[in-house]
């Protein structure tokens, strides 16, 4: 598309309804910074405990913190203290983890808090606090998808409570001890695992989920809760319009944090935001409004008309915003900047190892699982769908993270329509009553039903699902609704079929393979894949530290899920950022999208 196709649909399409402040800035608004930013797809809550998807786990960072964070500079990744006071005390056997938080940190204000005589008062950040939001995803009450992860890691203790909770049919006992999550006193947490988890550090930091929730705000709230996060972070909730639009603002009790960074020394950019943020209180912006823009094309046209003050180009516009990776002219003229970045995230198809279609170990559900994934042209989708920003994934590991390796090849990436008829003719999958459609061994329709939005990328993706499937003689039907209950249906074990994204929070790639861990079934498990071997392969990488051995575990594993086809990893994207010149600071971060209270705006560049 030519740009005057892009202006002529910027005057006969209506644009998204944004927040008041950013369409007619008002006096209070304009002496505000304010940043805009704009979701492709909606979040589902703003509870730690009960999150799993990338939109709600951008937001919440943001209000709760962890222990440690990551540099929002440095290359490879680092981790540093937040609320703790120093780096952890480990153990030699990895299995005891000491952490020291600052006194005097507390949470945004809240009527939760309140003193003996019910008056609302301060309330400091606390061990005990770190003690209740670890065992929280263990909770039955909670439903949590990311119990297995925590079960995992393998806390002294944290098992055998939750399974007397499930046994006895009683509520979670928050108040008993436990060995693996305890507070040695005031300030001081420590962390015992049944096993050695040498990387336990980044399970700290990861503040979006394991951030500090205070007990009084759950108990007050119940399961109005997602919508009342109350955390020691820079920013505070203050609207949720559900699906809608979401605003936070700047903490007013957040403590003196500076701004400082370790860029390496020849990260020319990296030095060039240090030197011009560094030393600058956070937040630095007072407000962040988050509109939930599905469709692509008003997403864009809200960037260029200055709606929004950053996005990840769509796909379908990279060719106009950035040919050949650099800025269109006319763009940086604007003072507009750009920057491509491989990111550590993958798309992919999951099959349902329990429904009676696709799922199963005999070898003609994995024949017919193989099939179809040989079928699906990857190739073409990132052409059509993805306008040749992404490159065919060949495991489920992502780019920069542990476990990736760019020379590993295998049968995931291959196209092979041939080879795929092939094996559903060996298997039985073959048309026995001449209608020119495949059917099943026991002469039964085989009949795919594929899960899917009603977005237009999607809808795009559909017809590519089409095209490929009735090339194998294979019939397709769609399941059409919103990408949130969607989400809901896959952990539930309803759909069939279903594609999506995820991306690495953490430098351990082994997080990806949390995908294929039978006990995570129903949480990051979403294809409810089981293998003994692959178990069993998971658990010794948890223990041991990383070097020759646990690469070795990392191909055996990418192996195992190619021969079993339980996931079709897809591609792995690039992403084209976009900032306006009046966003100061931003650089995306590797491993998770915590980065609107270390940005500022310039209002004098505003337009």
């Amino acid at each position: 598309m030519k740009r005057r196709d892009t202006l002529a649909l910027a005057g006969a399409l209506a644009l998204p309804a944004l927040p008041a402040a950013a369409q007619t800035p008002a006096s209070k608004a304009a002496a505000q910074r304010v940043l805009r930013v704009a979701f492709p797809v909606a979040e589902t809550g703003f509870d730690p405990a009960r999150i799993v998807d990338i939109y709600s786990r951008t937001v919440t960072p943001h209000i709760f913190e962890g222990l440690y964070q990551y540099d929002p500079l440095a290359r490879p990744a680092l981790i540093k203290p937040l609320t703790a006071a120093a780096m952890p005390e480990v153990s030699a056997d990895f299995r005891t983890w000491t952490v020291r938080i600052q006194p005097g940190i507390f949470f945004a204000d809240d009527p939760a808090f309140k003193g003996p005589d019910g008056r609302q008062v301060q309330r400091e950040l606390v061990a005990a606090d770190y003690v209740y939001s670890f065992k929280r995803p263990a909770d039955p009450a909670n439903k949590s998808p990311i119990v297995g992860g925590v079960l995992e890691t393998g806390y002294v203790g944290l098992a055998e409570l939750r399974d007397e909770a499930l046994k006895n049919k009683t509520a979670f006992d928050y108040d008993r001890p436990i060995e693996g999550i305890h507070a040695l006193d005031r300030y001081t947490v420590q962390f015992r695992t049944v096993e050695p988890r040498p990387r336990l550090i980044e399970t700290l930091a990861t503040g979006d989920l394991f951030g500090a929730v205070a007990r009084e705000v759950v108990e007050r709230y119940g399961d109005a809760i997602p919508a009342h996060p109350v955390g020691t972070g820079p920013l505070r909730l203050v609207q949720w319009r559900r699906s809608s639009l979401i605003v936070l603002e700047r903490n007013p009790g957040y403590r003196e944090v500076l701004y400082d960074a370790r860029p390496a020394d020849d990260d020319a950019e990296g030095q060039a935001v240090l030197k011009q943020l560094k030393g600058r209180r956070l937040p630095m912006v007072d407000r962040v409004e988050v509109s939930i823009i599905e469709e692509a094309q008003p997403r864009w046209l809200a960037f260029l008309n200055g709606q929004i003050d950053y996005t990840a180009v769509p796909s379908e516009f990279v060719s106009i915003a950035m040919p050949g990776g650099q800025v269109a002219p006319n763009l940086a003229r604007q003072g507009i900047r750009g920057r491509r970045t491989l990111a550590p995230s993958i798309g992919l198809t999951y099959f349902n190892m329990e429904d009676p279609v696709v799922g199963g170990y005999t070898p003609e559900r994995v024949a017919l699982r193989r099939a179809i994934a040989l079928g699906i042209d990857v190739e073409r989708e990132i052409q059509v769908v993805f306008r040749g920003q992404a490159v065919p994934a060949q495991g489920a590991t992502m780019p920069h993270t542990s476990g990736y390796d760019p020379r590993f090849k295998s049968e995931n990436s291959d196209f092979d329509p041939a080879r795929a008829k092939a094996l559903l003719d060996l298997y039985g999958f073959v048309d026995r009553n001449g209608d020119g459609w495949r059917d099943q061994p026991d002469g039964t329709p085989l009949v795919l039903e594929v899960a899917t939005q009603p977005d237009q990328q999607s809808r795009q993706r559909a017809e590519l699902w089409q095209k490929n499937m009735t090339r194998l003689g294979i019939r397709i039907e769609f399941l059409t609704t919103k990408w949130p209950e969607q989400l809901k249906a896959a952990r539930a074990g309803k759909l069939q079929i279903w594609s999506l994204g995820s991306s690495a929070a953490a430098p351990d790639g082994q997080g990806a393979l949390a995908r294929l861990y039978g006990p995570q079934a129903g949480s990051q498990n979403l294809a409810r894949f089981k293998s003994d071997e692959f178990d069993r392969i998971y658990r010794r990488m948890l223990e041991i530290a990383d070097g020759p051995e646990r690469d070795a575990l990392f191909e055996r594993a990418k192996r195992i899920a190619v021969a079993y086809m339980p996931y079709k990893s897809n591609f792995h994207q690039y992403l084209n950022d976009m900032t306006h010149p009046w966003l100061i600071g931003h650089r995306r971060p590797l491993f998770w999208q915590d980065w609107w209270h270390v940005v500022d705006i310039d209002n004098s560049l505003r337009r």
